[in-house]
């Protein structure tokens, strides 16, 4: 009888054991940055800059560590991964067909193109489609206007007077920091969290599934926080990117961005070098303790178990490396990003398997069931989500419609311009991109094979 009892027991318990672990995956919480560089976290090796929760989120989710856009601005990378195609906009947004399978869906914040600061000061819609979601709340600011102690440093500039801030348009808006005088409330990375914890509340219990994506906008320009949040950064400690004598000179015209140190001259101000990277670190710190107020109250609500957490930003930045600034180039600062899946019933770890921002859709679609669109290109993730060691891809692949195309693969960095100039990369040996191996007859067969690869992945793109 108590041999009896106890078999029943163990098929009690192993059952139960095994509905949890088959428990399906009913909501998505999408959670993207912008203009964040994936070096700079801590759960990506940084030791300076403070992101606690991001970094919470990583430990119990798999880490993708080579994942790439597929645009090298804000509105190409979001409109690829919201339909997931390399190009264009064929096909249902993902926030279109979930709906149409029977979710609750909503925007809070910036998830296609915005213009930062145009449309968070002005509060419009930016580039949004409005089929993608059942709701959508705009997440307003002042952005280098809001009161506190201005920055433009390549200037040199450094006023508290509220007249001639760069802003909306202005030439050098990407250089410009606000030490704001308020607690962060007045800012719109709080007022997302705001509004994503009142839809976690809202929703969280519904018989309706839910999609929620949520865009802080920082730490996109300006850098703008509490001044509290500056202090933890003292500039004179920020270490800045070596930059070796002639680094660019092997690089094509196409390859080297508007926005360098010299042109633009900060470079005639070293400590204002270290004091972008203090406040990219203060509005990222910023970013991170906004996202934490989500992941808590996703928590408080009891739906960790049951929602699908992906965090990301659109594309990379530079900040001085190769005397470079922002975005718009294939250099791995620009294309690789950060990428967080947090997917109940898989386990935590992480993966050097390439992947590309398109694989989200595929992947959200493929884990709560849904039939992926033809029109998709991406491929899911769930086989990498089982087993890091698996891969899906050969190469990732990123589009610049005005200068041309790039493919990394496991050790090779490959761009192919319009002009037919190129640059090639060892990753293994050079990871930081200073010699371009792309005339070096050593490497022709290595080239020969990446620019295979490069021209499969150009006529995928324009099918």
């Amino acid at each position: 009888m108590k041999r009896t009892f106890a078999l029943f027991a163990l098929f009690f318990f192993s059952s139960a054991v095994s509905s949890l672990a088959e428990q399906p995956i009913r909501n998505v919480l999408f959670l993207i940055a912008d203009d964040l560089k994936a070096s700079v976290l801590g759960c990506y090796g940084d030791e300076i800059c403070k992101t606690p929760n991001i970094d919470a989120l990583a430990a119990g989710a798999m880490v993708f560590e080579r994942s790439y856009c597929q645009g090298l601005a804000c509105h190409p990378s979001r409109q690829s991964f919201m339909h997931s195609r390399y190009q264009g906009n064929r096909g249902p947004t993902l926030g279109q067909l979930l709906i149409s399978e029977g979710f609750y869906s909503a925007r809070v914040g910036k998830i296609f193109h915005m213009r930062v600061p145009g449309d968070i000061i002005d509060g419009t819609n930016g580039n949004d489609i409005p089929e993608t979601w059942t709701e959508r709340f705009n997440c307003t600011g002042q952005e280098a206007h809001t009161p506190g102690l201005y920055r433009l440093l390549n200037k040199n500039i450094e006023t508290r007077a509220p007249e001639n801030r760069q802003s909306t348009r202005m030439p050098f808006r990407m250089f410009a920091s606000v030490e704001s005088d308020g607690d962060g409330s007045e800012q719109p990375d709080w007022k997302a969290a705001e509004k994503t914890v009142e839809l976690l509340k809202k929703h969280g219990k519904s018989e309706k599934p839910f999609f929620i994506a949520t865009g802080f906008v920082r730490p996109h320009y300006p850098s703008v926080a509490p001044a509290s949040y500056f202090d933890d950064y003292p500039y004179e400690e920020m270490p800045i990117p070596e930059v070796p004598e002639g680094d660019l000179d092997d690089v094509p015209k196409l390859g080297k961005t508007g926005t360098t140190s010299q042109g633009v001259g900060i470079a005639q101000y070293p400590d204002n070098i270290r004091k972008m990277w203090a406040d990219y670190y203060a509005t990222v710190t910023f970013m991170d303790e906004q996202l934490g107020k989500v992941l808590a109250e996703l928590d408080r609500q009891g739906l960790r178990d049951s929602t699908l957490v992906i965090f990301t930003s659109d594309h990379g930045y530079h900040l001085g490396e190769h005397h470079l600034w922002q975005k718009m180039n294939f250099k791995e600062e620009v294309t690789r990003v950060p990428l967080l899946v947090s997917a109940p019933g898989f386990e935590s770890g992480r993966t050097m398997a390439l992947t590309e921002l398109m694989d989200l859709y595929p992947t959200i679609c493929d884990l709560v069931g849904v039939s992926t669109p033809e029109t998709v290109q991406g491929k899911s993730l769930r086989a990498v989500l089982a087993d890091p060691a698996a891969s899906v891809r050969e190469a990732a692949f990123s589009v610049s419609a005005g200068k041309g195309h790039f493919v990394r693969t496991a050790d090779w960095a490959y761009m192919r311009y319009r002009d037919d100039t190129e640059e090639l990369y060892d990753m293994k040996l050079d990871p930081g991109q200073f010699t371009n191996l792309a005339s070096d007859p050593k490497r022709a067969q290595e080239k020969e094979k990446l620019f295979e690869i490069l021209q499969r992945k150009k006529a995928t793109a324009v099918k």
